[in-house]
């Protein structure tokens, strides 16, 4: 590998991926909060760190260099300077649940060693962690009840989402939900700081009004990128991602804007279709009569937008320059087997190979479809982490593939 980050595919060989191992976040989720914090139910920690090891391990059986986010920041802010002014911008974007708490908080966090502070900025500060408080304004009065000065961060096992990987540049995301927006700042440290990956090309800012995600950006091929325009990613960031993207510097030719149903189930592209070979996808069949496809390209320096009025399948034929390409329904000709396994899943394949894929195991139905369509599939089991709504894809993002 003589660069730290090169990402021109979604099925070249896995050599090196970055993982949250999931921590004492999920156990600051409270039921009356969930909505908040974007969860439906509260995932049993013990569990869902021995599935995510069992994650991990199979990534390492198949040959992929395993990195874990935090032990990346931690090396990125190691000196006493740039720990202090991540502890700053940290504060600054807490908001409101810090109720005039801010010195006290600065305190608490600059006193850690390094490990231990990402791990209480991801896990939460609970108002028990700074001892008893003497209320000071009428917020803390009238919102005494609420048991956190910084909310926890129970999304970030998923990976995928707060930036991801084109060609050999990183784009950080615009998040669309106000709880997530601190993830982002992880990678603004990590891409600045660290040593390897502090001269990575950034494509996209963290401060861009319109958001995007990294569940939305599919990199079909050295010459195309497919982005969903969904519940999270905004069309105004499709666009000017696209501007930026396709160009000599990165290679890309087109962007394909795929416009899907804004629901929580479909949250992100990846959530219903996701590339498993050289011409093969999984797809949730439910979409496609909803979905619309657009084409991006360049001519003459100005950005040229395309409807597309046929078939999915013909648009990502074309594109990847290939005679046809086969879409592998989720949950195959079962409407219920399709609504449970997309659900739980079953589209949010990561592929470590062409043909070569990690699913989760109680996705049967699917996982056996794309077998009988020739892809490897390694079953991971999911029965907590399922409960965050994100599969392997959703809970890894690849740093270098072949």
């Amino acid at each position: 590998m003589d660069s730290p980050i090169r990402v021109k595919s979604e099925v070249g060989k896995l050599r090196r991926v970055l993982l949250h191992r999931p921590g004492q976040e999920l156990e600051n989720l409270m039921p009356q909060y969930l909505s908040r914090q974007l969860f439906e139910d509260i995932p049993y920690l013990v569990h869902a760190r021995e599935e995510h090891d069992q994650f991990a391990a199979t990534l390492r059986e198949s040959g992929v260099e395993v990195c874990y986010l935090l032990d990346l920041v931690a090396e990125a802010v190691a000196e006493p300077d740039v720990k202090a002014q991540l502890v700053e911008d940290f504060i600054s974007e807490i908001g409101l649940s810090v109720r005039g708490m801010e010195q006290q908080v600065r305190e608490y966090l600059l006193e850690l060693p390094v490990p231990q502070m990402l791990s209480s900025m991801v896990r939460g500060v609970r108002k028990s962690d700074l001892g008893n408080q003497t209320p000071v304004h009428l917020v803390d009065y009238i919102d005494d009840a609420y048991p956190f000065f910084v909310d926890p961060m129970p999304n970030l096992y998923f990976t995928r989402d707060p930036f991801f990987m084109v060609a050999g540049g990183v784009c950080l995301s615009s998040m669309a939900n106000a709880v997530r927006a601190r993830e982002t700042l992880f990678g603004q440290y990590l891409f600045t700081h660290h040593p390897l990956y502090q001269n990575t090309s950034m494509l996209h800012a963290r401060t861009d009004p319109f958001s995007i995600e990294g569940g939305d950006v599919l990199v079909l091929s050295p010459e195309v990128v497919a982005i969903g325009i969904s519940q999270r990613t905004d069309p105004h960031a499709v666009e000017a991602l696209a501007q930026r993207l396709i160009g000599e510097e990165t290679g890309i030719l087109r962007v394909l804007a795929i416009d899907i149903p804004k629901t929580r189930s479909y949250m992100h592209l990846d959530t219903v279709m996701t590339m498993v070979d050289a011409d093969k996808f999984t797809i949730h069949p439910s979409i496609l009569p909803a979905v619309r496809t657009f084409s991006l390209t360049k001519r003459n320096g100005a950005l040229v937008i395309e409807p597309q009025k046929r078939k999915l399948a013909e648009v990502l034929a074309d594109a990847l320059k290939v005679e046809r390409v086969t879409m592998i329904h989720c949950g195959g000709a079962s409407a219920i087997d399709a609504a449970r396994e997309q659900w739980n899943d079953g589209t949010n394949t990561l592929a470590v190979a062409p043909g070569e894929v990690i699913a989760f195991s109680r996705n049967y139905v699917t996982n056996g479809i794309l077998r009988d369509n020739g892809v490897i599939v390694h079953e991971i089991p999911s029965a907590e982490l399922s409960r965050g709504r994100g599969g392997p894809r959703c809970m890894s993002m690849p740093l270098w593939r072949e």
